[in-house]
């Protein structure tokens, strides 16, 4: 069977494999040229290349695919192959499809200029073997855009494609930590390219990748292709490259258990104790991912300090960033602002960023939702970004050390308490290693959030982050409390004792001496609330508010008179919420200098006084609100004698004192 394209003629058997004269051996649109190999039993040749060979030329285009060198049954039309498998004899992932209904979306008209370059970029993918020639019923549109280099980049708009694929989930949920790398073992740092193109679709997945390519006025029937390796638009294909890249390193991984071997996407970091031992292990990696069909970019293999991985830079000891630029012109989009604040927000852990520092740009973040929208930097931001350039410049992070136990230390700040994960060193003379700073959320979770739930929150953190980078609790958490309060959380707060859960280690008040705590500012935990569990020899008294009357009122029986006096204040303006806490704010108010206890129907005031003593208040929606709760605050964390609150319910058929004060 003959096929005619130009001045070439391509034979193909009726097995499926095609035959090359002369003349069909320098076709342009084939690449057996470059894959011809041993002839077979029946013709067909067997493929040097570790993946598959693909022929192409006609719209009975073949793709064959090769595993251990045993030849497999090849569809002449769709490319589908009876055994997908790899050359490592490793699976292909095969996708999981919500509808098997073929999509279809038509391809849109591109100018000249555009399409001229379509075709040459499909022209190249064709000689590559990346697509191959299909009578797919499926179809999605394809462009092309220009690079900064000035060369051309192929777009395959799979959105359509994307919505009915299963997502396979992620396989990494976060990057490797540069800190867990002990120091001074030597590192060869390798990149895997092409990595993409490098793996092959599944042979019933690959024709659901097709497009069409189209002409000026319809002159010709369109030339329709299809994907048969990974498309980079496709919503699962990180997750097959990575899931691809890691069984070619899994026998190396066994061999050297005791070697570290980091992996994520295309990018490799492997870490021995020893040059000849990092040598093997280097080799075996490189040999495995050989096997697997993914090629290595000898241009990026760094085998001497400094290593540049995942946007760290890395020596024998310590790691810094890589350049970043923290420049901003005074007026800048939405757009701009949230770039530069994801790359200060991706450094914090290991430069050490506080929230007061951050604090100016994040609010810039406010306002207009629109990306184009300008944003003039205020005097406080400039200032802001002048001291995060700085850290960049001074600060870095330090590899571990084996022989040096991991210590997690809580830090008391005025605007919020942060941690830091660390070793100390007294070889060294830099004493501190801090291999990371822990924080928490620039949003609080919640209006009013407790100082002891704060730093129940940093330990949980603090904990989870060295079991995750590292399987281990830390030996010695240090807490920036007194001892008489310290006996207390542990025996009477639930959070801290959660955050403790399964803990081994130590509990320590007595932190190592080092600037950075003599710098933070002296915040330690209250040392002994005034907010009583029981009810405290005191007067009490009611509160109630009306959202119909606009006013709240407190009531309290007179101690020496035993006659019931009351107190009400009008106001206009706020919500039911607002008149609660103006009531409890006059009773407290009212016995500023004794012990106090205030009964309230207001479940939601109840909840806030129990909450305010020794905690950090975060902006609410309503000013008269927050007006109120701030005022509140103020005087609750200013008394000097113990007070109870008392929920109850209103309008109830009981008796009795607290009932008739109700």
């Amino acid at each position: 069977m003959a096929h005619s394209l130009g001045n070439h003629i391509i034979s193909i058997n009726p097995c499926g494999c095609q035959r090359h004269a002369e003349a069909s051996t320098k076709c342009p649109l084939t690449n057996y040229h470059r894959a011809q190999g041993p002839v077979g039993p029946s013709g067909a040749l067997h493929s040097p290349h570790p993946l598959y060979a693909m022929g192409t030329g006609c719209a009975g285009s073949i793709w064959h695919y090769y595993s251990n060198c045993h030849r497999h049954r090849v569809n002449f039309l769709t490319g589908a192959i009876d055994l997908p498998f790899r050359q490592d004899g490793s699976k292909i992932l095969k996708l999981k499809w919500k509808m098997d209904t073929p999509v279809w979306v038509d391809q849109w008209p591109l100018k000249k200029e555009r399409l001229d370059q379509l075709q040459q970029l499909v022209k190249e993918q064709l000689q590559l073997g990346h697509i191959v020639l299909t009578t797919s019923p499926w179809n999605t549109p394809v462009f092309c855009i220009p690079k900064k280099s000035g060369k051309w980049r192929m777009l395959h708009d799979l959105r359509a494609v994307n919505v009915v694929i299963e997502p396979m989930g992620a396989l990494q949920p976060g990057l490797p930590s540069p800190t867990m790398l002990p120091a001074n073992w030597p590192l060869t740092v390798i990149n895997v390219k092409d990595c993409f193109i490098s793996i092959p679709l599944h042979p019933e997945d690959a024709p659901r990748f097709a497009f069409s390519l189209p002409s000026i006025n319809h002159a010709t029937p369109m030339l329709r292709y299809h994907w048969v390796v990974l498309p980079q638009e496709m919503k699962n294909s990180p997750t097959i490259c990575q899931a691809a890249v890691a069984g070619a390193l899994q026998p190396a991984r066994r061999k050297f258990p005791d070697a570290i071997i980091y992996h994520y996407m295309d990018d490799i970091l492997i870490a021995a104790g020893q040059q000849q031992i990092l040598h093997e292990v280097t080799n075996a990696v490189m040999h495995h991912l050989h096997l697997a069909g993914l090629q290595i970019a000898p241009e990026k293999v760094q085998r001497k300090p400094p290593w540049l991985y995942l946007g760290w830079r890395i020596t024998q000891h310590a790691i810094r960033p890589q350049l970043v630029q923290l420049q901003l012109s005074d007026v800048v989009t939405l757009n701009d602002l949230q770039k530069i604040l994801g790359a200060i927000n991706w450094l914090r852990p290991v430069l050490g960023l506080p929230k007061e520092l951050l604090h100016p740009l994040f609010e810039m973040l406010k306002g207009d939702t629109s990306l184009t929208s300008n944003r003039t930097l205020t005097p406080e931001a400039k200032k802001a970004l002048q001291l995060c350039a700085r850290a960049l410049e001074e600060r870095q992070g330090w590899r571990h050390d084996f022989s040096l136990p991991f210590s997690l230390a809580l830090i008391a700040n005025r605007f919020q308490p942060f941690a830091v994960l660390f070793q100390w060193d007294t070889k060294n003379k830099d004493l501190l290693h801090i291999l990371e700073w822990i924080f928490l959320s620039h949003t609080p979770p919640k209006t009013l959030w407790t100082l002891t739930e704060m730093y129940a929150k940093l330990i949980i953190k603090g904990r989870e982050r060295l079991q995750t980078m590292n399987a281990c609790d830390p030996e010695v958490i240090y807490i920036p409390a007194t001892i008489e309060n310290l006996n207390w959380l542990l025996s009477e707060d639930w959070g801290f004792q959660i955050a403790l859960a399964d803990f081994t280690g130590q509990l320590s008040i007595h932190y190592p001496q080092h600037k950075l705590w003599a710098e933070a500012s002296s915040l330690p935990l209250v040392t002994q609330r005034r907010c009583r569990p029981v009810p405290v020899p005191g007067l009490t008294v009611f509160t109630d508010a009306s959202g119909r009357s606009k006013k709240a009122a407190i009531t309290w029986q007179d101690p020496v008179t035993q006659q019931w006096k009351t107190a009400v204040h009008a106001q206009e303006r706020g919500s039911v919420q607002v008149l609660e806490m103006v009531a409890v704010h006059m009773a407290f108010e009212l016995c500023a200098n004794e012990p106090v206890n205030v009964v309230t129907d207001s479940c939601y005031a109840t909840g806030v006084v129990q909450r305010l003593e020794a905690s950090f208040l975060c902006e609410v929606s309503s000013p008269l609100l927050f007006a109120e709760l701030y005022t509140l605050w103020t005087l609750i964390n200013h008394r000097k004698h113990d007070f109870y609150v008392l929920h109850v319910h209103s309008h109830t058929d009981l008796v009795g004192p607290i009932a008739e004060g109700n």
